[in-house]
């Protein structure tokens, strides 16, 4: 955004930085934190203290200073927004599935050693195993309104084995190497505390494939249809001592309860790579090591590409088809999400050595975003007005042109069919 849009948006924008006033210990670093928030909606090419502070015309120390040594605490303003977000979410139209929570992972390369928990790992945004850090998120979806609300840095079990690395990169002795599904499982929980309310969760198989992130989602009666690997094991038969469960791959070719059912097809959305139609059966099952409930194992395929995935949901009998797909292939709103606050709001632009500061930046770009996301929905009419500055002239586009993905700016999704999955399937 230019500066003149910036200063057109400035009324909105400052009454929404105002509730986290008081996560500041002084004034002045409340100022900085709106300089830090007002440069990462801007037009520049990287988003980090040196041309942020020279963009705001502040000293670049100060701004190093502010976002490593001030006090201020990003657990709070992390609290703070995620109760504003629960107060947005209740405003807020919605589709039949409500409120959608989707976790997700994403990794940003980095050269060198000394980034908080840089090493050797995979990564999502190149594919592949590369140095870099990885982060955790929960995001939330609402009709057309997407957003994330939450981060954690995942810390490597080679950190944790050196805390005198860690302590030299300002790592608390108290943040210790957990799996990423440990990470999501306390993300869900402090947003839950907090007011938002989710419908319905969402991953992809790299939580899926924990039998205890599934029992912890149950624990919490949490609904949820998430993405498992092929290599998922299960059956169609209640598990006895001594009985082996069987791959999910080569229970659906050979089980007389996926084989007898006609294949279902349904056309689902995605914002950015346009409608696909796939085809599904969906049957119950008992899972290895997630005790002695049901699950819905769904076998979904795409008839143009020969893809397939495999999901599992605790959802009830009467939920149908079609809307677990839909909460299934859900995933996507919170890789726009990733992908807008990458190439938008500088999320990936952190540059530094210290814990304290990566997360202060990190929190700070969720803020960002999710400003960017309530402004498109409140432009589009879905909020009522009294908001400074919500409808001001000229806005519009832009920030729509920054927040429209995040906001979800496009058609509800479609569904076709919607047959029920009985205890029959």
């Amino acid at each position: 955004m230019t500066t003149e849009q910036i200063e057109a948006l400035g009324p909105a924008f400052a009454d929404y930085l105002e509730q986290f006033l008081f996560c500041c210990g002084y004034t002045q670093t409340f100022d900085l934190l709106g300089v830090y928030c007002r440069g990462l909606l801007a037009d520049l090419k990287r988003k980090n203290c040196e041309p942020i502070a020279l963009y705001a015309g502040v000293a670049v120390r100060t701004l190093q200073e502010f976002l490593r040594d001030h006090v201020w605490s990003f657990e709070q303003v992390r609290a703070v927004l995620q109760r504003h977000v629960a107060q947005q979410l209740l405003e807020l139209p919605a589709d039949d599935l409500g409120t959608l929570g989707i976790v997700d992972e994403t990794g940003v390369v980095k050269k060198g050693t000394h980034t908080p928990g840089v090493q050797r790992q995979h990564c999502g945004e190149v594919g592949k195993q590369e140095n870099c850090v990885v982060t955790v998120h929960l995001g939330v979806a609402r009709g057309r309104y997407k957003t994330l609300v939450d981060a954690d840095l995942f810390l490597p079990e080679s950190w944790d084995q050196d805390r005198q690395r860690c302590r030299q990169a300002g790592i608390p002795d108290d943040v210790v190497h957990r799996p990423k599904w440990q990470l999501a499982l306390g993300q869900i929980d402090r947003a839950r505390s907090r007011g938002i309310r989710l419908e319905w969760l969402t991953f992809d198989e790299d939580y899926g494939k924990a039998p205890d992130f599934l029992t912890g989602l149950d624990a919490r009666h949490l609904g949820y249809v998430g993405e498992v690997p092929k290599s998922f094991h299960c059956s169609v038969a209640r598990l006895c001592a001594g009985q082996p469960a069987r791959r999910a791959d080569n229970l659906v070719r050979h089980s007389p309860a996926f084989q007898r059912q006609p294949w279902r097809r349904f056309r689902l959305h995605h914002q950015t790579e346009g409608d696909t139609v796939w085809e599904a059966k969906a049957t119950q099952v008992w899972v290895s090591g997630a005790g002695g409930r049901t699950y819905w194992l769904i076998w979904a395929r795409n008839p143009a590409t020969g893809e397939e995935k495999y999901f599992v949901s605790n959802a009830a009998a009467r939920a149908s088809l079609g809307r677990l797909l839909r909460v299934g292939f859900g995933r996507w709103n919170v890789e726009h999400c990733i992908r807008a606050s990458k190439g938008e709001v500088g999320f990936r632009d952190f540059q530094g050595r210290h814990y304290r500061a990566l997360m202060r930046h990190l929190v700070l770009c969720l803020v960002t975003l999710t400003f960017a996301a309530g402004q498109a929905g409140q432009l589009r009419g879905e909020k009522s007005g009294g908001d400074a500055g919500a409808g001001l002239r000229g806005v519009e586009p832009t920030v729509c042109g920054l927040a429209g993905g995040t906001a979800g700016d496009d058609a509800v999704a479609v569904q076709v069919g919607g047959h029920p999955v009985s205890p029959a399937a």
